[in-house]
């Protein structure tokens, strides 16, 4: 549910950048979030719609593209992703360390019509 609060503030970002454009509505929105922020697509879909009734963002399309986690093998420099319940690196089986990918959460471009 906490994706309600980001849906809001994507809403009220697009539709700022949108009058500021001078432009009629919103038509598309992408967002890039990394799989670690636990954002659901299908919650982002229903809050982003929710909150865009009556705004100039109402019925705008929603991408959104997901980065994967990396880590950090402290050992041999390496960075990967991260195997269903390991944090092992595949090189050298040293415990990797998450990195910052995969906590991206941005709206990377929107569609003005």
């Amino acid at each position: 549910m906490h994706e309600a609060s980001a849906a809001e503030a994507i809403v009220k970002m697009t539709s700022a950048e949108a009058m500021a454009r001078k432009a009629g509505r919103v038509s598309r929105i992408s967002l890039v979030v990394g799989e670690a922020t636990g954002y659901m697509r299908e919650s982002l879909e229903f809050y982003v719609a929710a909150s865009a009734k009556g705004t100039v963002a109402e019925g705008a399309a929603l991408d959104v593209r997901y980065v994967k986690p990396l880590l950090s093998c402290p050992a041999c420099g390496i960075e990967f992703e991260r195997l269903r319940f390991s944090f092992d690196c595949p090189a050298c089986g040293t415990q990797g360390i998450m990195t910052k990918a995969g906590s991206e959460f941005y709206i990377d471009f929107i569609e003005l019509a």
